[in-house]
Order: structure tokens, then sequence, then C-alpha cells
């Protein structure tokens, strides 16, 4: 569905002059900052182990078909590393990218200014990276980290249903420009 909304154009594919009618992937539509930021348009949701695109957008849309409208309001460009991986691809992907997924990724503290307390489970924003050496430096795991790294990738905006009609006649005048 979502690669419907695309305009189509034609293109010698091979070099011989012979052009083959093909849909324009090269037009790209990203939601503005200000929309995404409206919060009477999105409901927050944090994505549960192994929920997909496909089953979120059944159960808020009633049709696996705008599995695409979560993915672009949640600046998702690649649907499998975007995405929160599952437990099991979690610890597969551990294993491939550390030697030893339990060793220090890095330290931090408690910021002393600005911002010094977390806003919940996934925010991070008030600690900083420092070297080992730093007075009252706490030890990050790369599990930690990739942790938190998936953690923020479970909290989702889903668009409330009562806007997709809209949302997807602009997505449409849009891309067709």
């Amino acid at each position: 569905m979502y690669f419907s909304y695309f305009p189509k154009r034609l293109y010698d594919l091979s070099g011989d002059k012979t052009e083959t009618l093909v849909t324009d992937l090269f037009n790209r539509i990203k939601v503005r900052e200000k929309i995404k930021d409206q919060l009477v348009l999105y409901s927050t949701y944090d994505v549960v182990d192994g929920e997909t695109p496909e089953s979120l957008s059944y159960k808020y849309y009633g049709d696996t078909a705008f599995y695409w409208v979560i993915l672009l309001i949640n600046n998702v460009m690649d649907r499998y590393y975007d995405w929160p991986l599952t437990v099991e691809q979690f610890e597969t992907y551990l294993k491939k990218k550390y030697t030893n997924p339990d060793g220090v990724h890095h330290y931090e503290i408690t910021q002393s200014s600005g911002k010094t307390s977390s806003e919940g489970p996934s925010d991070y924003d008030h600690l900083i990276q420092v070297n080992s050496t730093t007075a009252n430096a706490v030890s990050i795991t790369n599990r930690e980290y990739e942790q938190r790294v998936q953690d923020q990738k479970r909290q989702i905006k889903i668009l409330n249903r009562i806007y997709l009609t809209t949302f997807i006649e602009e997505f449409e005048t849009t891309i067709r420009k």
C-alpha cells in the first residue's frame, strides 16, 4: 500500500532506450517536527517484545496495511534495525557485535547542572559520559548500553485513528508533487 502512493516514471533500466514504467522510490517524505510534537495527534506506546509495525497497525487501525504510517511517524528508516529487537534477536545482536557483551562500554555520572534526574524509564539525558577516573563514575556495560538503545526504540508514537485518513490524504498529495 505504501508504494502505491509513489509516482510512476518511465525509465530506461538497461540502457537500450526501452523505457519501463517504474515506481519512483527517490521521493522521501518526513513528518514535520512541528506536527510530531502535537500531542493531540498521537498516543505514546511502548512496543512489547515481538510486536511488529504490522501487528500494531492491526491493533490500532484494524488493518495491517497501515504499518508504514507507524514507521513514517517514528522515522524508522530501516525496518529491521530501527525497530526494537526481540529478546532473541537482541542476544544474537550482542554476541555478534561484542566479544564481551558484559564488558565496560563507558562510564557516566549524573550531571551537576541542568537536567539532573530521569523523566522516565528510558530517559538518560541527565547522565554524561566521563573517564573511568572521574569521581563517582559508574560503569555501563555493552549490554546495558545496547538495552538503553532498544528501550528508546520501544517508545513510539501511534497516530490517533481519527487522523489516519487525513494523514494518508496529505501523504498522497505530498508524495505526488
